[in-house]
């Protein structure tokens, strides 16, 4: 089969994936459809690419990019993040500035894609998408909730990584700001929940943040395990409880 001929071929191919609403594809998938070599596959994938047909945000990965997202030259990343995590059978949300946008914080728009795994990645350039990656401990037990996008469903942090990671988001002021446009969507027993396998350290600092924004109501149940958490240390290291508890600080 000549090169034209698996290109002709190969534009079959992800137009039918794409009417059936399926918008990636491995390397793999595009040799078994085409029935040709290896290298006559990469070719006609190649040809593609230039064309701005297909992006590769990922090894032996494929994305096909519609005409409206021609000029990004890949597709957004939230729409593909999840398909490439499952691909790479690796477990993932969108937490941060990203998780922030799908929770209300429009005015915050990242320049990237923020992506916390549980193994170090590198990040992704494709067209003009970015993906950054963090690593989180325990991140399986993280509580998530599912966004859908047009291709998709994509899983989202709670707001309490932002202080665990507040670097990444411009420093403890944006974090401010951010939860300032936050605060109607913030639901006191979800964070509660998601402070239970993150530092005692991320909640003291959310909870001072909270009430530093007239949002006290928003931190009853985090100031709740915050006292249960520091009793059960006290137990264990018999401190003073007045050394432990204080209150909300910035430590």
């Amino acid at each position: 089969m000549n090169t034209v001929t698996s290109v002709t071929y190969a534009r079959d191919f992800i137009a039918s994936l794409a009417a059936s609403g399926r918008y990636h594809f491995t390397s793999i998938e595009a040799r078994n459809a085409l029935n040709v070599s290896a290298d006559a596959t990469k070719l006609a994938l190649n040809r593609l690419t230039r064309q701005s047909r297909i992006a590769s945000p990922g090894r032996g990965f494929y994305v096909i990019v519609p005409p409206e997202y021609r000029s990004l030259g890949c597709l957004p990343a939230d729409q593909f993040v999840p398909a490439l995590m499952d691909q790479l059978e690796q477990p993932y949300y969108a937490g941060l500035l990203s998780a922030a946008q799908y929770h209300g914080a429009a005015h915050h728009r990242p320049q990237e894609f923020q992506v916390l795994v549980c193994k170090p990645r590198r990040p992704i350039h494709c067209g003009r998408i970015r993906v950054s990656f963090l690593m989180r401990k325990n991140l399986s037990d993280v509580p998530v909730q599912g966004f859908n996008t047009l291709r998709g469903t994509v899983q989202v942090s709670t707001p309490l990584d932002l202080v665990g990671y507040n670097k990444a988001v411009g420093g403890i002021d944006q974090v401010v700001i951010i939860l300032s446009e936050l605060v109607e969507q913030i639901e006191p027993e979800k964070l509660a929940q998601a402070a239970r396998i993150a530092p005692v350290t991320w909640s003291q600092r959310l909870g001072y943040l909270l009430e530093l924004i007239n949002a006290e109501e928003k931190s009853s149940a985090l100031k709740r395990y915050i006292k249960l958490s520091l009793c059960f240390q006290i137990i264990l290291t018999n401190v003073p409880f007045e050394i432990w508890i204080g209150n909300f600080s910035l430590m």
